[in-house]
């Protein structure tokens, strides 16, 4: 192999340093905003740019304010991971496996639903869960959040449902298996990479709701974690450190989840390219 010049070796140098320079920009919110978090005695404009030295009271408080608003948002983001899955996967088998008329066209329009403004679905929801007795409700946040992510959920599990070879459903079909059983046992199996992908940007954009949980919400019964900080921070507008202690616990679970499934979100976005 043949040694590198002069020239691409700067070159390669070159755009590292660039990556490196556009990735501290991006993390330095991050970076400040934990910053803040450890010095909880000073004003958002006295913040040291390195803490002289660890004060976790801040997270103290903000958990103790906050706690029960992020338990909330865990159980309201799980809740719409499992009806998200529920209702996309079959949606996404079908699209993927039977060949009616219009499938092209359905994808289309479930691309297009991802372009409606939020607060435009939230004003509509909100009438309607006023009839059904839904506002206020663990069930009803559950619901909206889902659909936040049953359009993304079924475009990416139909592209990887695709690739599945029909030979293996067939051998499934031919030993007996119906077709539940047959999308059970074999299809989702199958498409666990694309599962876990969908099931994970599922619960990201339940996590990181506002506007349902606001427009759907007029009490304090169901209260996640973006509305309780968005309140906490017009009551505790001068207590800075404890408002950011607050924010980076509430990226804490989404943070984790990205790191232990980075691998399957790869696959899966990548699994439906390849036939």
């Amino acid at each position: 192999m043949a040694s590198q010049t002069p020239k691409t070796s700067r070159r390669r140098w070159g755009s590292t340093a660039a990556g490196v320079l556009i990735l501290c920009v991006m993390l330095f919110p991050l970076y400040w905003m934990l910053n803040t978090a450890l010095q909880p005695a000073s004003g958002l404009l006295q913040v040291d740019p390195v803490p002289g030295s660890l004060d976790l009271s801040g997270f103290s408080k903000a958990l103790g304010d906050q706690g029960s608003h992020l338990l909330t948002s865990l159980a309201v983001s799980l809740g719409a991971v499992v009806i998200c899955l529920a209702i996309s996967a079959p949606a996404a088998y079908a699209l993927a496996r039977f060949r009616l008329p219009g499938t092209r066209t359905i994808v289309f329009g479930t691309l297009i639903t991802q372009m409606v403004p939020g607060i435009v679905i939230a004003n509509a929801l909100y009438n309607s869960y006023t009839d059904l007795g839904l506002v206020n409700s663990y069930f009803g946040l559950m619901l909206a959040d889902a659909s936040l992510g049953i359009p993304f959920s079924i475009v990416l599990m139909r592209s990887f449902m695709v690739s599945i070879p029909g030979e293996v459903i067939e051998a499934a079909q031919m030993d007996g298996a119906g077709p539940v059983r047959t999308f059970v046992r074999v299809v989702l199996p199958m498409s666990r990479n694309s599962l876990i992908t969908s099931g994970l940007f599922a619960f990201l954009f339940a996590w990181s709701d506002f506007m349902f949980a606001l427009t759907l919400n007029t009490t304090d019964d169901v209260k996640p974690v973006t509305l309780g900080i968005y309140q906490y921070i017009g009551a505790h507008v001068g207590d800075w450190g404890s408002v950011m202690a607050a924010s980076v616990l509430s990226a804490v679970p989404a943070a984790v989840l990205l790191v232990l499934a980075q691998k399957y979100i790869a696959a899966g976005i990548t699994g439906g390219s390849v036939k």
